[in-house]
């Protein structure tokens, strides 16, 4: 079974928040558990080649999420091939607080390029992987450094909260 992972900031294209579905409002637990509100303005949005068009009909351009597309035969390939400390974000698809994240990851994959690597796993495609790691919200994050985990924490943080996150992480670590 191949294991295909989008690493965050490098590479060129892929619309990471294009993947966002109509399922946004499921009525599953995560749902409810999230606690992240958007203003209106920002709920109702179309995607397309020009950037968002908001319910207002203005349109304005937003960079999209690059990403590369690497195939592994398994997670555990990953961990072994990876010359520098993985972030791993467990996300699905529906989950909007995932969403929110995904122009943060590629902020902090590219500010950390040096440092760390940033890789996207859909908890849905890959539940195997998600149980293995007891994922219960959503965005899970986990920091693995030579193979083992290293930090773990969940939800939404802006960009500069997340880089100091991972900084005092690897730190203790060394």
């Amino acid at each position: 079974m191949a294991f295909s992972i989008a690493a965050a900031g490098t590479g060129a294209g892929a619309g990471a928040l294009a993947s966002s579905s109509a399922n946004c409002y499921s009525s599953t637990k995560l749902t409810y558990l999230s606690s992240l509100q958007f203003p209106m303005e920002l709920r109702r949005f179309q995607i397309g080649n020009c950037g968002l068009k908001s319910n207002k009909g203005t349109s304005r351009l937003v960079p999209l999420v690059e990403a590369k597309k690497e195939t592994f035969s398994s997670f555990e390939e990953l961990l072994e091939k990876s010359e520098k400390p993985l972030l791993v974000d467990f996300y699905a698809t529906w989950c909007g607080p995932c969403q929110f994240m995904v122009p943060i990851l590629n902020e902090v994959g590219e500010s950390m390029k040096d440092k760390i690597q940033v890789v996207k796993i859909d908890s849905e495609k890959y539940p195997a992987l998600a149980d293995k790691y007891k994922i219960q919200a959503l965005p899970t994050f986990i920091l693995f450094k030579d193979g083992e985990v290293c930090d773990r924490f969940e939800g939404a943080l802006n960009a500069p909260t997340l880089m100091q996150r991972i900084e005092s992480a690897l730190e203790v670590k060394q």
